[in-house]
């Protein structure tokens, strides 16, 4: 039997729902939910870039699936099915680790893996994921909706999986919850589909709070402020950073692959956005605001901050990697 064949043999057990057709076709089945609309996403993890080389394969599939719903969450959007795009490797351990990793995320999102494709490559692996969700008509707001006067809103605790890299690298020593904040992140599915209804404006978190801040920004024709002091860290994060300075709130606030959602959010909604995630257990933060103009601008504790010349990851980048 083949690597391929082999593979494939392992995904039936993952590919269950009846649209993947037992993966012995060309296509799958997928019928649409009735009256919604379709959100549609897709990501691609390249080894020695978005994960180590090191890193176990069932976190690789854990994280190339989260990455991939946390885009759905930042449309409020209810996942639907998955496609895999993904290079046999070459070691058939790995590659049913892999499985099992992917057959473990799939279970958690209750999310189908529908079919996709397999290739044989050289060099570091490539994968890729599609993701198919789904949400009311006049759901999924666009990152161009900010206005002048809205909040800028961010779920969760920032910087947690920047510092898990580097504890993956062996560059610094911390929690096992910092480490698992890089290699298994969590897709704020359920906390988009809560949230997401309250704001004008939304994105998860990927490539850092302040570069994504200023993306939305851009999108809709304003500026945006952060207070770096309002950016919520972890008491893990301070601990292994030696601090709460802030040199350490920069860095988390650069450092990406929170796949936290971050949220223009108008005054009169906020209110009730937050009762709403404090029903669901989720702590949310109100840490700058849009107004009139262009460009981001940075605080603390009062005092202007110099914007650093990298606010978070873009591919092409001169800096390190792996990178969200």
């Amino acid at each position: 039997m083949s690597d391929e064949a082999a593979f494939i043999e392992l995904l039936r057990s993952v590919a269950t729902d009846g649209g993947a057709r037992g993966l012995l076709d060309d296509a799958a089945l997928f019928v649409p939910p009735a009256g919604r609309v379709l959100v549609l996403t897709h990501d691609m993890l390249v080894e020695g870039v978005h994960y180590l080389p090191g890193d176990p394969p069932e976190d690789v599939a854990w994280k190339l699936v989260a990455v991939n719903l946390s885009d759905l969450a930042g449309k409020g959007a209810r996942p639907e099915g998955v496609l895999l795009g993904y290079t046999l490797s070459g070691d058939r351990g790995w590659d049913a680790r892999f499985v099992a990793g992917l057959a473990e995320v799939c279970d958690v999102y209750a999310v189908p893996l529908l079919g996709g494709d397999t290739v044989a490559g050289r060099g570091a692996r490539t994968l890729g994921l599609t993701a198919i969700g789904s949400v009311e008509p006049g759901g999924a707001p666009s990152r161009s909706g900010a206005r002048p006067g809205d909040g800028l809103w961010v779920t969760g605790t920032i910087g947690d999986a920047g510092l898990g890299l580097e504890i993956a690298r062996g560059a610094v020593s911390g929690s096992a919850a910092l480490l698992a904040a890089y290699r298994r992140p969590r897709a704020q599915v359920a906390t988009g589909q809560a949230l997401v209804a309250f704001a004008r404006a939304s994105a998860d978190v990927s490539d850092g709070v302040l570069i994504d801040a200023g993306r939305i920004a851009a999108a809709s024709g304003c500026a945006v402020a952060v207070a770096l002091e309002a950016v919520p860290l972890s008491d893990a994060l301070i601990a292994a950073a030696g601090g709460d300075t802030l040199d350490v709130r920069i860095a988390a606030a650069t450092a990406g692959d929170d796949y936290q959602l971050l949220m223009a959010v108008p005054p009169d909604a906020a209110a009730e956005m937050q009762a709403r995630a404090a029903a669901i257990g989720m702590p949310i933060s109100r840490i700058g605001a849009f107004s009139a103009g262009s460009g981001l601008g940075l605080s603390h504790r009062g005092a202007a901050v110099a914007v650093p010349g990298r606010t978070g990851y873009q591919h092409g980048a001169t800096e390190k990697d792996p990178a969200p």
